[in-house]
């Protein structure tokens, strides 16, 4: 395990991920795979006649791509227990075709359970695009082991 336990975070602690660029593919592939198959996202005909002018990608694409910066970052890597949930999302800006987005990550808070094998960490994620303007922003909650989480899973046969 190379992630880090509840007692390594540090409120105040920023990471960003590195960069991914959002292709027509992503957003053709994220249209069947969610079933929104919104002419907005699929329609560059319809969509240029629209007030942005052009496709965009699903806000909800957006959410997923962060989720997945967020692991690249490495840090929860064998140390995640679960996703406790996701508050206050905002899609502030669309995410245009061929924008390229990372994450930074902000530690907001870091606090034991009442099982001492894991705590919760809760990290503002802002996806960034390419002009670093916040395209989505909120709140994700994470249980994660402690150290003696860690130590008791290493001596489980």
């Amino acid at each position: 395990m190379r992630g880090k336990c509840i007692e390594e975070f540090e409120v105040g602690q920023v990471d960003e991920s590195r960069a991914r660029t959002i292709t027509e593919t992503d957003v053709v592939q994220f249209s069947w795979i969610s079933g929104d198959v919104n002419p907005m996202h699929t329609d560059a005909v319809h969509s240029a006649k629209s007030p942005l002018g052009q496709r965009i990608a699903h806000g909800a694409l957006g959410l997923s791509v962060a989720t997945g910066l967020s692991a690249s970052l490495g840090y929860l890597d064998g140390t995640a227990v679960a996703a406790l949930g996701i508050d206050e999302w905002k899609f502030i800006k669309p995410i245009l075709f061929n924008d390229t987005i990372r994450l930074r990550a902000t530690v907001v808070a870091v606090r034991p359970t009442s099982k001492p094998d894991r705590g919760v960490l809760v990290r503002r994620m802002d996806l960034l695009n390419q002009h670093d303007d916040v395209v989505q922003t909120g709140l994700m909650t994470t249980m994660v082991l402690t150290i003696a989480g860690r130590e008791a899973m290493k001596n489980k046969p």
